[in-house]
């Protein structure tokens, strides 16, 4: 089986782990007291045996590589970001916006507060995706 193959089947994220996901696209490799450190920065206190089981289950189901080589385990994950984010995002617009990406940028364009250069950055990424068709 190869490496593609496999992806294919590993599940989604709740979000709890896309939160421990997130901590290790940004900085990498990491030990779960880093992670749990990092993720009680963005929120409410978080024990380390909550964040270690988390992660314990995420390597069982194949979202993680453990290196135990040293003392201190060092997970990494499996999942590529965009495409993780891709299957996330899909699914939210399917049951919010009966799939519906027009629907979505709508009420995103309508609610945001945005600066003109984040308009103009906007409608340059418009214009290029018009241009694709």
């Amino acid at each position: 089986m190869s490496k593609e193959s496999h992806r294919e089947e590993l599940p989604e994220p709740t979000r709890a782990q896309l939160e421990i996901l997130q901590v290790l696209w940004k900085h990498g490799p990491s030990t779960v007291r880093f992670v749990n450190d990092r993720l009680n920065e963005q929120k409410q206190s978080l024990s380390y045996t909550s964040t270690l089981k988390l992660m314990q289950i995420m390597h069982e189901k194949g979202m993680l590589q453990r290196d135990e080589s040293s003392m201190t385990h060092v997970y990494s994950t499996r999942l590529e970001e965009g495409r993780t984010k891709g299957v996330v995002l899909k699914k939210f617009v399917d049951s919010m916006y009966n799939g519906s990406v027009k629907s979505l940028m709508l009420e995103l364009l309508g609610n945001e507060q945005g600066t003109n250069k984040q308009w103009d950055k906007i409608k340059d990424l418009l214009q290029q995706l018009g241009d694709n068709d």
